[in-house]
């Protein structure tokens, strides 16, 4: 509501770039196709086109046309207008493969962009997340990048950082309130593509296995999955639907509580888990439950759970790293736009 047609065509066009259907180097459409294509006036095509050009993303060539800037000379600016700049990266814990990949690809597109990066990790305590912040404020840091940790609940904290325009993203989670700058990927859009490969291939009874649902990549991933079962008509039975409330995984009975769940199922044919933790947990119960009698359920998850010969849906996490670090560099360039970014996800059987 309100928002500049001139603007959606720039964010259409940062869309194109960022999943690839632009690349560096290409010929971008003209004032005359964007006007058509948009049904706008060409002079708002041209204050589109005109605002990427001074924005770095693209370049003019006379007589030639407008393209996307390489690599080199689109980052170039950013760079010097980052230097001694320094970024809090707040991360909720270190245990996953996941993880890793998140705070390797951060830290490397930071000394890219020449960011110096201060790290803190919460170990899923909101308390810990808040001092955190609060502290690195009073440092005086010039932007956040943070992973919230899982509660029902933002921290005020996190609240105030967006209120005041503090250079912010927020990475796997978004503000629904709020406007703010988020990166995560297609929750709701992977574990729909999950369920619905495997509700093709005959499995009717699916076991979801989640956490309780206290934040946003919880809501839509179980929103993925009534989706599957919506489009076909299908009716959800949530007694298959294991939720693990947060306590118990902290206190390491998780393992046990999805155990027990499959033992009390064992008509389920197929059994999701929204996590790599939580599949790793679902595959040793399968083995104590189908020990000796009958065939095991096919096992998928959300992310890659290190297991043999389960599918599973895999984040884009260099393309999340990256794109966060760039959406941060724009708010210390003083651009602020606020928007959520979702990345697309792959879903695959094992070859």
């Amino acid at each position: 509501m309100g928002y500049p047609l001139y603007k959606r065509i720039q964010a259409d066009i940062r869309n194109r770039i960022e999943i690839g259907e632009l690349k560096q180097g290409d010929l971008v459409p003209s004032e005359k196709e964007l006007a058509e294509q948009y049904e706008v006036s060409q002079i708002t095509s041209k204050n589109a086109l005109n605002g990427l050009v001074e924005e770095g993303l693209l370049v003019r060539y006379r007589g030639k046309g407008t393209f996307v800037r390489e690599l080199a000379e689109l980052h170039e600016p950013m760079i010097q207008a980052n230097m001694n700049k320094t970024i809090a990266l707040i991360l909720p814990s270190m245990k996953t493969k996941i993880d890793q990949q998140l705070l390797d690809g951060l830290e490397r597109y930071c000394a890219d962009m020449e960011l110096e990066l201060l790290i803190r990790i919460t170990r899923e305590s909101q308390e810990q997340e808040s001092r955190a912040i609060e502290y690195y404020r009073k440092r005086g840091v010039d932007g956040f990048i943070v992973f919230p940790v899982e509660q029902d609940s933002y921290s005020n904290a996190i609240l105030r950082l967006s209120l005041d325009r503090v250079p912010l993203v927020l990475v796997d989670r978004f503000l629904k309130e709020i406007r703010t700058y988020s990166v995560s990927s297609d929750n709701s859009g992977g574990t729909r593509a999950a369920i619905s490969s495997l509700l093709d291939a005959g499995h009717g009874r699916i076991a979801y296995i989640s956490p309780e649902i206290t934040n946003t990549v919880t809501d839509e991933r179980a929103k993925g999955f009534e989706a599957a079962f919506l489009e076909r008509g299908l009716p959800i039975d949530k007694t298959l639907w294991c939720m693990l409330d947060l306590e118990t995984i902290a206190q390491g009975s998780g393992q046990g509580a999805v155990t027990r769940f499959l033992d009390e199922h064992r008509d389920v044919t197929a059994v999701f888990a929204v996590n790599a933790e939580l599949a790793r947990y679902a595959h040793h119960a399968m083995r104590d439950v189908w020990a000796d009698d009958g065939e095991r359920p096919q096992l998928a998850s959300f992310d890659d759970p290190g297991l043999e010969d389960v599918p599973h849906v895999r984040q884009q996490l260099d393309d999340i790293c990256r794109r966060s670090v760039e959406l941060l560099s724009e708010q210390l360039n003083g651009t602020y736009e606020p928007r959520r970014e979702v990345l697309p996800v792959k879903w695959s059987w094992p070859q």
